[in-house]
Formats: structure tokens, C-alpha cells, sequence
């Protein structure tokens, strides 16, 4: 007989539970406490939930009956699946480069580079506005896979601030994900609410600039009150990072050092442009940037360039078959339990969860900027995406200001949707594994760092994105 409940917030609060309960009380590994929790929400969640989930994706009455029909198990292996196919390559190719470029010291070419140019105590600021500008074009997690092994080669240079290190790059990369387009968040939310993308260009890097600054506050302090030392994994051993830094190293040229990250970055960056503004138009270079600008590929290039830097500066005594092989056991384990949270945020959202959220906030007479982060912020801690979190709340409220005579700019309504759309994150956000697993953080830590510090900027985003309606209505 089937068990199920019919409000999904009951639903979200049971999986909670379980994969919080799971993790920190009963010691369980993230990927079977994540799996268990897909699969408990899922045998709660009644037909109706599905069939209304269903008409929510415009879905056809066959492909509704289809999905309520499948059993359990399947529906959680395709979106486990899904997730695999979004990020697994990502992830290989990526973590093949930090390996590559640890063990021919391009990763602290980079780092001496740096300091020399920002020094010792500036280098955080360094790694915060290099992740902020990158992240404009490149998905937070690309971003985060490029620069970890900066930071790794960085901590194991300064001997210290390792987590402000990691924390400044996830600051960067997360703010301008939900704040500049042309990421797919906030294209969406510009095309629903009639925002310029110019505008919202020029206004995501304004109001992310301020939030970058919360944020490298806030992680500052918890660097000094909860220090968190670079620690040992499998694809970067202390000891191999701490020989690739000895002065006498053999290292490669600066120019061949940067390519690895250089070549995913303007490719991507090319084929961003090109889509933005020059949809339609036909050339052989349009379609050679929009080839070699995919993501995938262009991470393939990125690993094949790290992989030939290895071959000609391997200081270390491994062959580059070998240290392949361990930068991709590496990503497995981050692949599963990466795979493993999508699952699990599918499931959430196959309860109707964002419907429940858009019906408790019908007629919700409130301020529209702080209502669309509030309601972004909802849904974003209920399904763990930043992306659906804005297109739902986007999608609730264009319809409603539409219907209203605003004293400001939409614009500001959009903001206040990606700066909602950054609380909370926890362990049904992939992004929030990738950083837990690559930056080698427990749960814990980053529920007590990486967490905090995006909610901080969330709400820093909110207030100054109210006081500039104010002052700036642009109407």
C-alpha cells in the first residue's frame, strides 16, 4: 500500500531530516545519505504532486502518465543520470587539470606571479575579483574547478588562509552566476521581465561588487575562528604540493602555466558573446567559436593543454598515466555524491514544492523587491538550485508587477531574485558538494563558512538593491 503526504512542505522538512540526520548523526557517507533522502521523498510524494509537477514543465498527457507510472527507483537514476551528464565530464577534465597543473608547478608559477604583483596579504582580494570577473561568462562551478588548485598551491605557499582562499573564490563565482548574465538564471529572468540585458549587466557587477565585500569579510573572520589547514587528497598530497614549491623547481613559462585555465575561459567566454549578441548571424568563425566554446570541449582543451605542460615540466616521480589515473578517482567520488544531490533536488521539485511556495504567496501584499527575494530564497533552500530558484520566482512575480504601477525600475525586482536566489545553501545544492569535496571542507565546515557567507551576501544584495531603487529609480 502507498504511503504518501500531501503537502510538500512536510515532504521537504521529512528529506531534511533524513540527509541532514543522516550525515551529521548517523556518521552515513553523503552519497547513501543523499540516495536514502531521494528516496524517501520520492515514496512520499502522491501521484497528484507528479501530474501537477508535470503540467508545471508543460509536459504532455502521455509523458505525465509516463512519469507517474515509473517506478521509484528509475525516476531517481534518470535525474541522477541527468545530473551525471550536466557535470561528470566537467568534473574529470577539471580535476585532470589541478592534478596537471600541481605536478608540473604551473599551479605555483601562478601563484609566485601573483604574489609578486599583489603580494602576501593581498592575494585573497586577488583570487576574489579574478572568480567575480571570470564567473560573469563561466558557470560557478567551472570557475571553482579552475581555481582550486590555485589556492591549494597558494596556502601551501603563504602557510596559511587556506579557507579564506576558497571562500574568496566561491564569493566571486556565486554572485556573478545569479547577477550577470549571460548565465542561464539570469537570462531567463530578463527575458520574463522585459530587463535590458545591458542594464542588468551594468546592475548585477554594480550590486556584486558590494557583495563580494561582505562576503570576503565574513570570511576573514571565520578564517580567524575556525582556521581549516590545506589538507591531504588523493589528487594533491601535501607532500607533492610541498616539493612542486621549492625554490630550485623546474617550472614552466607563465604563458604555458595559464593556458590550462586560459583556453576554457575565452572559449567559453567567445561562445557567450557570440550567443548574446549576435544570435542568427552565420560565419565560419560563429561556428567554430560556438564548436569549441561548449563547455565540455572546451574543458577537454583545457586538460589536453595541462596534459602537455605535465609531459615537458613533471617535477614529481610520476608518469602522467598515473596521475591521471589519481585525478580521476578523485572526481568519481565527487561525481557520485554531485549526481547524488541533483537527485535529490529532483525529487524535492517533483513534490510541487515551488507550486506550494507560488500559492502561499498569492495576494501577499509586501514590498515587491524584498516579496521576490523571499520567495527566490524559498525555494532555492527547498530544491537546492540556484537557477530554478530564479526562474520560479521570476515566473511569479512578472505576471504581478506587470499589473502594477511601479515607482522603479524592473530591473531592481530582478536583483533582488538573484541576491534571493543565494540563500541557503546546503547539502540538496550540488554546488554546495563541489565545494565541500574539492576544497576537502567536512560538512560541517562548509555549513558553518561556505553557507553563511552566501546568505550574508544574499541579504547584503537585498538592502543595497533597496536603497539604489530609491535613489536611482531609473523611471
Amino acid at each position: 500500500m502507498e504511503f504518501t503526504i500531501q503537502d510538500p512542505l512536510i515532504i521537504l522538512a521529512v528529506g531534511m531530516l533524513v540527509v541532514i540526520g543522516g550525515i551529521i548523526g548517523l556518521r552515513l557517507h553523503a552519497f547513501l545519505a543523499l540516495l536514502l533522502g531521494a528516496f524517501i521523498v520520492s515514496f512520499l510524494t502522491p501521484d497528484g504532486a507528479l501530474q501537477i509537477f508535470a503540467e508545471s514543465k508543460g509536459m504532455t498527457e502521455g509523458a505525465t502518465q509516463a512519469l507517474i507510472s515509473t517506478d521509484i527507483g528509475l525516476r531517481i537514476a534518470r535525474e541522477f543520470g541527468n545530473t551525471c551528464g550536466k557535470i561528470g565530464l566537467l568534473i574529470a577534465m577539471a580535476s585532470i587539470i589541478g592534478k596537471c597543473m600541481l605536478e608540473s608547478g604551473g599551479a605555483e608559477k601562478i601563484v609566485r606571479s601573483i604574489l609578486k604583483v599583489s603580494g602576501v596579504d593581498k592575494a585573497p582580494w586577488s583570487f576574489l575579483g579574478s572568480s567575480f570577473f571570470i564567473g560573469i561568462p563561466v558557470f560557478f562551478d567551472t570557475v571553482f574547478y579552475l581555481m582550486v588548485p590555485l589556492a591549494k598551491a597558494m596556502a601551501m605557499k603563504i602557510g596559511k588562509n587556506y579557507l579564506l582562499l576558497i571562500l574568496s573564490i566561491t564569493a566571486g563565482a556565486a554572485m556573478a552566476n545569479s547577477l550577470v548574465p549571460p548565465t542561464p538564471g539570469p537570462l531567463f529572468l530578463i527575458s520574463e521581465m522585459n530587463i535590458p540585458i545591458g542594464l542588468m549587466m551594468v546592475g548585477g557587477i554594480s550590486v556584486g561588487l558590494v557583495t563580494i565585500v561582505a562576503g570576503y569579510a565574513y570570511a576573514a573572520w571565520a578564517n580567524k575562528k575556525w582556521p581549516i589547514p590545506l589538507r591531504d587528497s588523493i589528487d594533491a598530497p601535501l607532500d607533492q604540493i610541498k616539493s612542486l614549491s621549492e625554490d630550485n623547481a623546474k617550472l614552466p613559462p607563465l604563458w604555458f602555466s595559464v593556458l590550462p585555465i586560459l583556453i576554457p575561459v575565452l572559449l567559453i567566454t567567445l561562445k557567450a558573446v557570440t550567443d548574446t549578441f549576435f544570435a542568427g548571424h552565420s560565419s565560419m568563425l560563429f561556428t567554430i567559436i560556438d564548436f569549441l566554446g561548449e563547455k565540455n570541449l572546451a574543458l577537454v582543451l583545457g586538460a589536453a593543454s595541462a596534459l602537455l605542460m605535465l609531459i615537458q615540466f613533471n617535477s614529481g616521480d610520476k608518469n602522467t598515466k598515473s596521475s591521471a589515473q589519481a585525478a580521476l578517482m578523485s572526481a568519481g567520488v565527487i561525481i557520485l555524491i554531485t549526481a547524488a544531490g541533483g537527485a535529490f533536488g529532483a525529487m524535492l521539485q517533483q513534490t510541487g514544492i515551488s507550486t506550494r511556495i507560488s500559492d502561499l504567496t498569492q495576494g501577499y501584499q509586501m514590498a515587491l523587491i524584498p516579496l521576490a527575494f523571499l520567495i527566490a530564497a524559498v525555494v532555492r533552500t527547498a530544491q537546492g538550485s540556484a537557477t530554478v530558484a530564479m526562474i520560479t520566482a521570476s515566473g511569479i512575480l512578472s505576471g504581478v508587477a506587470t499589473t502594477m504601477t511601479l515607482e522603479y525600475h524592473m530591473l531592481y525586482i530582478g536583483l533582488a531574485v538573484a541576491c534571493g536566489s543565494k540563500l541557503i545553501p546546503w547539502m540538496n545544492d550540488s554546488g554546495f558538494w563541489i565545494v565541500c569535496k574539492m576544497s576537502n571542507l567536512t560538512e560541517q565546515e562548509a555549513l558553518k563558512t561556505f553557507s553563511p557567507m552566501l546568505t550574508i551576501m544574499g541579504i547584503v544584495g537585498l538592502l543595497v538593491t533597496m536603497l539604489a531603487a530609491k535613489l536611482f529609480p531609473l523611471v
